[in-house]
C-alpha cells in the first residue's frame, strides 16, 4: 500500500498556501456534478413529497460526501497523481495542499455529510451515503485500483449509488425497483466511459503502473470490452420503460442515445492506431452527454406529470 507521502513530487510538511480554488479542485467538482444531478433526478421522480429544505439538505450532504471521497482519493493516490500528466497538477502532488491536510479535510467532510444526512434527512440515506464513501475509498481506491484490471468495473458501484440515496431521501426506502435500475445503468455505463479515457491516456497509467485494462491487456482487448459493455448498456437503459416505470419521453431518449453510444463504440472498435485516441475521446465525451440526457428525460417526465411506479 502506498501512502501520499511517498509521491515523486515532495509534499511540504508545513501548512499549505492553498486558496479556495485548490480545495474546490480537491473535491473533484466534475465528478461531483454528475453525482448531484443523478441524485437530484431521483429526488424529483420518487413518489411522495419531500420538503424543499430537506431535499436541499439531502443534495448538500450527497455533494459533500462526493467531495470528501474525491479528497480522500487524492490523498491516497498522490503518488500516482504525481507521475501522471493528467493529474500531476492536482493540489496534493503539486504541493499546494499537504497530504495531511487533504486527509483531514476529506475525513471531516465525510463525517459531516453522513451525520448531517442522518440528522436532517434520515438514517437509510445516511447509511447508503456512508457505504458509498467507504466503498470508493477502501474498496476501489485502496484495493482494486492497484490490484486488478476489473478495478473500474467493481469500483463503479460507488458512483452508481447516488440515485438510490436520492430516492431513499424521499421515500425512506432503498428497495424499490426504479432506483436500482438506475444504479444498474450507471454501473454498466462506467466501464466503457472510463476505459475510453484510459485508452486515450494509457501511457499515463503505464508510467504510474496502474493496471488499467489498456495497459495490461492492450488496445484491442479494451476496445472489445468497450463494445461489449455498450451493447449491454443500450437495452439496460431502456429496461425501465419495459417494466412500465418510466414513460415514452425517457424511452425515446434512452433508445436513441443508446444507438449513438453503440455507434461510437463500433467506430472505436474499428479505428486505426492513428485515429484511436480521437475516437476514444469522442466516446468519452458522448458518454457524459448520454448519461445527463437520459436522467434529464426522466426528470422532465416527472415534471410534466408522469409518475413512475415504485
Amino acid at each position: 500500500m502506498s501512502l501520499a507521502s511517498d509521491t515523486a513530487t515532495p509534499l511540504r510538511a508545513g501548512a499549505s498556501l492553498a486558496g479556495p480554488s485548490d480545495y474546490l479542485t480537491l473535491l473533484k467538482p466534475r465528478v461531483m456534478s454528475l453525482v448531484i444531478f443523478t441524485a437530484l433526478t431521483t429526488i424529483i421522480v420518487a413518489p411522495g413529497a419531500i420538503h424543499p429544505v430537506v431535499a436541499f439538505a439531502a443534495l448538500l450532504c450527497i455533494a459533500v460526501g462526493a467531495g470528501a471521497s474525491g479528497a480522500l482519493n487524492q490523498w491516497f493516490d498522490a503518488d500516482i497523481d504525481a507521475i501522471m500528466v493528467r493529474t500531476r497538477s492536482r493540489p496534493v502532488p503539486s504541493g499546494k495542499i499537504t497530504a495531511q491536510e487533504a486527509l483531514e479535510f476529506g475525513s471531516i467532510l465525510a463525517a459531516f455529510s453522513v451525520f448531517a444526512m442522518a440528522f436532517l434527512v434520515g438514517y437509510v440515506p445516511a447509511i447508503l451515503l456512508a457505504v458509498t464513501i467507504g466503498f470508493y475509498l477502501f474498496v476501489y481506491t485502496m484495493w482494486l485500483k492497484r490490484l486488478t484490471v476489473q478495478n473500474i468495473v467493481i469500483g463503479g458501484a460507488a458512483g452508481a449509488l447516488p440515485p438510490v440515496i436520492g430516492w431513499a431521501a424521499v421515500t425512506g426506502n432503498a428497495f424499490d425497483a426504479l432506483p436500482w435500475l438506475l444504479f444498474l445503468i450507471i454501473f454498466v455505463w462506467t466501464p466503457p466511459h472510463f476505459w475510453a479515457l484510459a485508452l486515450a491516456g494509457s501511457d499515463d497509467y503505464a508510467r504510474a503502473k496502474v493496471p488499467m485494462l489498456p495497459v495490461v491487456k492492450g488496445s484491442r482487448v479494451t476496445r472489445n470490452h468497450i463494445l461489449f459493455y455498450s451493447l449491454v448498456l443500450a437495452p439496460v437503459a431502456v429496461s425501465p420503460y419495459a417494466l412500465n416505470l418510466v414513460g415514452p419521453v425517457y424511452a425515446a431518449v434512452a433508445a436513441i442515445g443508446g444507438l449513438g453510444f453503440v455507434g461510437l463504440a463500433v467506430a472505436l472498435w474499428r479505428a486505426s492506431e492513428k485515429t484511436e485516441r480521437a475516437s476514444a475521446m469522442r466516446l468519452f465525451a458522448y458518454s457524459i452527454f448520454y448519461l445527463f440526457a437520459i436522467f434529464t428525460a426522466l426528470a422532465v417526465e416527472r415534471l410534466i406529470g408522469f409518475a413512475p411506479g415504485a
